[in-house]
């Protein structure tokens, strides 16, 4: 699960910015003939360390994006970002799709494909190399990466949970 303690309890003070990731068209066979209804998956970010996902359905497509948006900021995270990128190397999984985020140097961009850079964009990653293995379903790649961030730790908090000192946790 993506990073249960560090999960954003309110959404008052933050300025959400959706980004629009994948939208499905469904196709439901009944006696009067075919009905048509419309998945949308959508991030939510303020660009400086919090992102969410959601997913709405409807029989309309702004419909379905407006759900989205609620379902997203229900399921925020916090996110540790060190100077336009990321701590550490992290590898994750969900379904058939598997993720590969490593840190960059600054000017290297976000070099990240398609539902993968939504999340990235939305968390305020300006440099990141990533890799995405396997589906390229939308909706398991963007899970695959929140789960992926959820797990980031940054040296502060993990001295803070080991109960030592920052320079400690470099040395040993």
């Amino acid at each position: 699960m993506a990073g249960i303690n560090n999960r954003v309890k309110t959404t008052n003070d933050l300025e959400l910015k959706d980004r629009l990731v994948a939208i499905n068209r469904v196709t439901k066979v009944t006696k009067g003939g075919r009905t048509f209804s419309f998945s949308a998956i959508v991030v939510v970010g303020n660009e400086d360390g919090i992102v969410g996902w959601g997913l709405g359905k409807a029989g309309e497509v702004t419909a379905a994006i407006a759900k989205g948006i609620e379902a997203a900021k229900k399921n925020l995270i916090r996110v540790p970002v060190l100077k336009g990128t990321i701590p550490h190397e992290q590898l994750s999984k969900f379904g058939g799709a598997q993720v590969f985020l490593k840190p960059a140097s600054h000017g290297t961009g976000v070099k990240a494909g398609g539902a993968m850079r939504a999340v990235l964009e939305s968390v305020g990653i300006t440099d990141v190399l990533a890799k995405s293995k396997g589906s390229s379903n939308p909706h398991n790649l963007v899970k695959a990466t929140i789960e992926a961030l959820g797990e980031m730790r940054d040296a502060y908090t993990v001295a803070q949970n080991r109960g030592v000192s920052l320079e400690k946790v470099f040395k040993g």
